[in-house]
């Protein structure tokens, strides 16, 4: 089943990358609980998730690429990222490695969490 969750999310970030928010919110359980980068907090639901990415597009544009993929114990993805976030006039804010954990519920995404890459 990992590989399938892996498999996903994958192309989930693609899809993001791309800004095919429909292609990502039809991975996403009706209620997922997505980490909010920007200001902190969750945002809940799908309509919350468009919200919050168009926001963030609308201020600046990030670009995630998935790293490696592991299995912790309480059996949620964790993905190391390599994350670079750059103005909408292309300067490099920032460029970091960080941790999305993803909690699953009937094949689809329920929860996203970021944390600092450990080190």
């Amino acid at each position: 089943m990992t590989q399938i969750y892996q498999d996903l999310l994958t192309q989930a970030y693609s899809d993001f990358n791309r800004r095919d928010i429909n292609a990502v919110l039809a991975v996403m359980h009706p209620q997922v609980e997505w980490a909010n980068g920007m200001e902190g907090g969750y945002v809940y639901g799908h309509e919350a998730v468009r919200d919050y990415w168009t926001r963030q597009w609308n201020l600046v544009d990030p670009h995630v690429e998935p790293q490696s993929f592991q299995l912790d114990d309480n059996q949620r993805i964790i993905v190391d990222v390599h994350q670079v976030v750059r103005d909408l006039e292309g300067k490099v804010l920032v460029d970091q490695l960080v941790q999305h954990r993803y909690t699953f519920e009937n094949g689809l995404i329920r929860r996203m969490d970021i944390q600092e890459q450990p080190t």
